[in-house]
């Protein structure tokens, strides 16, 4: 069991989303990000006042996925995350020590689905 972190761009969501469903992976977690890498930002104005922007608007995908499932997920997310710009995201892939199904109390392989 493997636990998915992608970081894509907002915009790019429902691509990604389109993209995990056909690869037949529809279970995720999905919360708003900020953060910064290569793009460092930008600078912007306000009423005359130059400031930079440093922390970037990103999306947060968790998905924990059985191993037959690892790759097409990467695929997947790459697909439809990358413009092929700085900034696209990152992908992360952990170990999953264990998943519990609270309704039914199933570990492992069969809580994940």
């Amino acid at each position: 069991m493997k636990l998915i972190i992608a970081y894509i761009q907002p915009h790019k969501l429902d691509d990604v989303k389109k993209a995990l469903t056909e690869a037949k992976v529809s279970k995720m977690s999905v919360t708003n990000s900020l953060g910064c890498g290569e793009q460092m930002g930008y600078e912007e104005s306000y009423r005359g006042i130059r400031f930079e922007v440093n922390l970037l608007k990103k999306v947060r995908l968790e998905i924990a996925v059985n191993e037959d499932y690892l790759q097409h997920a990467v695929d997947a997310i790459i697909a439809g995350a990358r413009t092929g710009e700085i900034g696209d995201g990152k992908i992360f892939i952990l170990d999953l020590a264990d998943c519990i199904r609270i309704r039914t109390g199933a570990h492992g392989v069969k809580a994940i689905g």
